[in-house]
């Protein structure tokens, strides 16, 4: 996988990421910058750990299932970009639940925005990757991500939350399509 659909990629795996920190951001109005710094690295340190640990599963199983491996990758992009649009549309308001951010909470939170960077990982063990360089990556453009949505959150209503991850779900499910195309149609 080239650099540039590294970081589309990276992006999209970023937007759930981004829409927490968003409602943290109009949950806790009066978040300090050191308080944000925090949320965005916990948020950045498991969306980069989880796809190596996802790329350890994949990269075992990989000469169980090579034949097939541009299908597991793409359905699994498919599954998880899928669940992402589904949470955008979904009428659940999650702000309130963040009022109270505890350490424990954050820890929560980053976990939950990171399992679909460890499907993705699952994926990459699939295909060609540097996946150091990966998760470098990954987790760099979470950390951005992140801080801009906590100031994003700070100004605004929050709405945008929602639009991220359907946007972020939109990616997922375009990488997928790339990978499946690359391996079947260009080969």
């Amino acid at each position: 996988m080239d650099i540039v659909s590294i970081i589309i990629l990276a992006i999209g795996l970023s937007f759930d990421s981004f829409a927490v920190s968003i409602c943290s951001g109009v949950a806790v109005r009066k978040i300090v910058f050191g308080n944000a710094v925090k949320i965005a690295l916990s948020m950045a340190v498991f969306q980069a750990s989880f796809p190596l640990i996802g790329w350890l599963i994949g990269h075992g199983v990989k000469s169980y299932v090579e034949a097939y491996d541009h299908w597991f990758a793409f359905l699994l992009l498919l599954v998880m970009g899928g669940k992402m649009i589904y949470d955008s549309i979904r009428k659940e308001d999650n702000s309130e639940k963040l009022k109270n951010l505890k350490f424990a909470t954050i820890i929560a939170l980053s976990i939950a925005t990171s399992i679909d960077a460890f499907v993705v990982g699952i994926s990459f063990g699939f295909i060609e990757i540097n996946i150091l360089l990966a998760a470098i990556i990954i987790g760099s453009v979470t950390f951005f991500a992140s801080m801009i949505g906590i100031l994003f959150g700070k100004k605004s209503s929050g709405k945008l939350g929602k639009h991220a991850n359907l946007a972020g779900g939109l990616i997922l499910i375009g990488i997928g399509a790339k990978i499946l195309i690359e391996h079947t149609l260009l080969q």
